[in-house]
């Protein structure tokens, strides 16, 4: 005699609410220290942003560069005139554009650049 059995499969209904999604969890560990991210989808962002960021800066660095050699020719021109080395007002002009840009840092930014264009007075 041979018996069969059959299986039962208990049913219940759905009682729990459908969970928020979570982010992806980052699984490059190098990637995650490297950006400070805790996801990958962040981690690509902020690696992008920081690649455009490095071309900035080159950018910066290259106009400041130039900068530099411009006002070298201008302080040539005046003081080989007779002139002084600097001109104040001129200064005061570059430090206020800046202030009005980019507000008291833009000040201290300026400095910094009249500082490496025409050294220390």
């Amino acid at each position: 005699m041979t018996t069969t059995a059959t299986a039962t499969t208990a049913t219940t209904p759905a009682t729990a609410t459908a969970a928020a999604p979570t982010p992806a969890v980052a699984t490059d560990a190098g990637t995650a220290d490297r950006t400070g991210a805790r996801t990958d989808e962040a981690a690509h962002v902020i690696s992008g942003a920081r690649e455009r960021i490095d071309t900035l800066d080159d950018r910066i660095i290259g106009l400041v560069q130039e900068r530099m050699a411009v006002s070298a020719v201008v302080q040539e021109a005046r003081i080989g005139s007779g002139g002084r080395r600097l001109n104040l007002s001129r200064e005061m002009e570059i430090l206020g554009r800046y202030r009005d840009a980019l507000g008291k840092p833009g000040t201290s930014l300026a400095m910094t650049l009249l500082e490496l264009c025409r050294g220390k007075i």
